[in-house]
């Protein structure tokens, strides 16, 4: 989203140019300001607040480079988006190095102009948007690794700082990859049960004998395999919480069971007559429409209601597109970080792309697609070349164009994917290991590793 208030510092040594961006950035809404110098430019960030510094490369007292780092040591927050020609890109590519967020290539392209703007500006004000949605919520409050700055999440962090501190069950809806269990782990995470684990059980994962023995345990010789006692997870629990996702999976005999020790506290393991009580704060999670359910007869309306206590609604991406951003920057550094690789961002084109596509697997389809992307760059900024193909192939058929150029075949693996971007990088190099090494951001031992592992040594 724009932000109308932003202040753009244009500099530039060219008055003529300098005067047209001052003009144009006034009619996109921002506030500009203009130095005609690099010296002149490191004064002014220091003098008054700067959003954003578009500033030329080639200036007679101190070039865009040496300007860069300066304001970057003054305040690294601020980012700085270069200007170059065509002759001067390995400028732009040494600036990246040294902290810009992006360059543009003059002539400029005023359409790229006013979507990097956007971008960089979008970028700069996650971390401090997030900073101050959680000083807003809770001193005690933290989110965890759940991420989003939009309105829907901003009072689904509300409902969960609500939750937290109390005993009351709450039952988690949402879609596939919406991230239900992280939101499960932050409520828990907040509890005054937090000094105990969290016990998570998937109820779609095993038949309903396996799920039973898993839940309330059993007795040694309870049923064929039964070599020895075992304590089920309710036992576990006790003391803490226990997290079962996928609830609406649950066979009819296990919600009458699970129904009892909701209301009664107690445990029965399989094949004891023995009754165990038990104090366990439960959270539920399902993709399915309870609701509707209960109507069909497949779920007891009785357990829904008493799973029901505190409803809390996960909303999907494609509801909340203004979170794609920041959640695509926590992914990039996450990988990159595991990877050991150098990652500064996206490039425009890439995520207009990401904003724009649908996400049918919400965020966990975002996470993998940014973890292949990582996997696949062979330079600093993730290109559309890096992004799946039904990301890109999905804006082409919104505009009714050609599809934009992808590689010719997708990895179906992240190591196929590695593969790809070993071999992107060496021919990139013309066959140079050691460029091709430095480009991957790995060791030329680790390098030759690989190859040989894929047996293109």
């Amino acid at each position: 989203m724009l932000d109308k208030a932003a202040r753009v510092l244009v500099v530039d040594d060219d008055p003529g140019h300098r005067q047209t961006l001052k003009t144009i950035l006034a009619s996109w809404g921002y506030a500009a300001d203009a130095a005609d110098d690099g010296s002149k430019a490191v004064e002014a960030v220091k003098e008054a607040p700067v959003d954003l510094v578009l500033m030329d490369v080639r200036m007679a007292v101190m070039d865009g480079l040496k300007a860069l780092s300066h304001v970057k040591v003054y305040n690294p927050a601020i980012p700085v988006i270069i200007m170059t020609a065509y002759s001067s890109v390995e400028n732009a590519v040494a600036a990246l190095k040294a902290g810009a967020y992006d360059y543009l290539v003059k002539p400029l392209d005023f359409e790229v102009l006013k979507l990097t703007l956007e971008r960089a500006l979008e970028h700069a004000g996650l971390k401090s948007e997030n900073e101050k949605l959680r000083k807003r919520l809770s001193n005690s409050f933290d989110p965890g690794a759940m991420v989003g700055r939009s309105k829907a999440m901003e009072e689904l962090f509300s409902l969960v700082a609500v939750a937290a501190p109390t005993e009351t069950t709450v039952l988690i809806t949402g879609e596939s990859g919406t991230g239900k269990e992280l939101v499960a782990r932050s409520i828990h995470a907040n509890s005054p049960r937090a000094d105990k684990p969290l016990v998570v059980v998937n109820c779609a994962a095993m038949p309903e004998t396996l799920l039973e023995s898993e839940l309330f345990g059993h007795e040694k010789g309870a049923f064929t395999g039964a070599d020895r006692r075992r304590e089920g997870r309710f036992a576990q629990a006790d003391g803490s919480a226990i997290f079962l996702d996928e609830i609406g999976e649950m066979p009819a005999s296990m919600q009458a069971r699970l129904l009892r020790v909701i209301q009664e506290r107690e445990i029965k393991p399989v094949g004891s007559d023995r009754v165990r009580s038990v104090d366990v704060r439960i959270l539920a999670a399902t993709n399915r429409d309870l609701a509707a359910e209960v109507s069909a007869g497949t779920f007891r309306e009785d357990l829904y209601y008493r799973l029901n206590v505190m409803p809390i609604h996960v909303p999907p991406l494609r509801e909340r597109p203004e979170d794609i951003p920041v959640l695509a920057q926590h992914f990039l550094a996450k990988y990159a970080e595991k990877n050991r690789k150098e990652a500064k961002g996206f490039t425009p084109q890439a995520m207009d792309l990401l904003v724009k596509y649908p996400w049918p697997g919400n965020v966990r389809e975002l996470e993998n697609a940014v973890e292949r992307a990582v996997i696949l760059m062979t330079g600093q900024h993730v290109t559309v070349r890096e992004l799946p193909a039904p990301v890109a192939r999905s804006q082409a058929a919104e505009s009714g164009g050609p599809p934009p150029e992808l590689p010719d075949t997708a990895p179906r693996s992240l190591e196929e994917a590695e593969k790809q971007a070993v071999k992107n990088a060496l021919a990139a190099a013309n066959g140079n290991k050691s460029e091709a090494a430095r480009v991957l951001g790995i060791t030329r031992k680790t390098l030759h590793a690989k190859l040989k592992k894929w047996g293109l040594g």
